[in-house]
């Protein structure tokens, strides 16, 4: 079942699935980003080996994107099966953007509200769209595992591309959020979840 609108980086809308990749940015920005990307995937099932790099970038991401008001936490709330977390548990208490970090697991009618960014790996577009709804007047930095997320109005989907991990922004759904995301985070992604 398709989406019946796409949005784009910039925030536009225009009709079909189908989008470009956006030219690579080849300037190195201290974020890690860049060199994690730039590291070759390993094949595994479910994404299983790359499960460290996905971690990596969640924490990047808390750091190129700002959230209303002076919170001084950060949580990333997973959503799905858990491949993640045994990643990113060893960063838990730390501090991310001046804020600390906490982990959370989330189940299908966990509140939301707590949560800064949230994971789901999850790949049903229904749940995925219910997920969208609970956090429709939130602030929260949603991320998925599918291109179709950033089409439906998620907010980050991290991809596997050629043997590499990227990013596809959609702009608008982070507005939408109430949150800024810094334009050198937005350089590095690709376009529309472009597979």
């Amino acid at each position: 079942m398709g989406c019946p609108c796409v949005f784009s980086r910039q925030g536009g809308r225009h009709g079909g699935c189908a989008a470009r990749l956006r030219r690579v940015v080849t300037l190195l920005w201290g974020c890690g980003l860049v060199l994690a990307a730039s590291q070759p995937l390993a094949a595994g099932p479910h994404g299983g080996t790359d499960a460290p790099l996905r971690a990596a970038y969640l924490i990047n991401f808390i750091k190129y994107v700002d959230w209303p008001g002076e919170a001084m936490t950060a949580t990333i709330c997973l959503y799905g099966p858990d491949r993640l977390g045994p990643h990113l548990a060893r960063h838990e208490g730390s501090r991310v953007h001046g804020r600390v970090l906490h982990i959370r697991r989330v189940r299908r009618f966990d509140p939301l509200a707590g949560c800064q960014v949230l994971y789901v790996t999850d790949a049903d577009p229904q749940r995925q769209a219910a997920l969208l709804e609970a956090v429709a007047r939130l602030p929260v930095l949603t991320v998925a595992e599918t291109p179709a997320f950033v089409r439906c109005g998620g907010a980050i989907a991290l991809l596997r591309q050629d043997n590499r991990m990227v990013f596809a922004v959609d702009a608008a759904a982070i507005g939408r959020a109430g949150l800024r995301v810094s334009p050198q985070m937005l350089r590095l992604a690709v376009e529309g979840g472009a597979r």
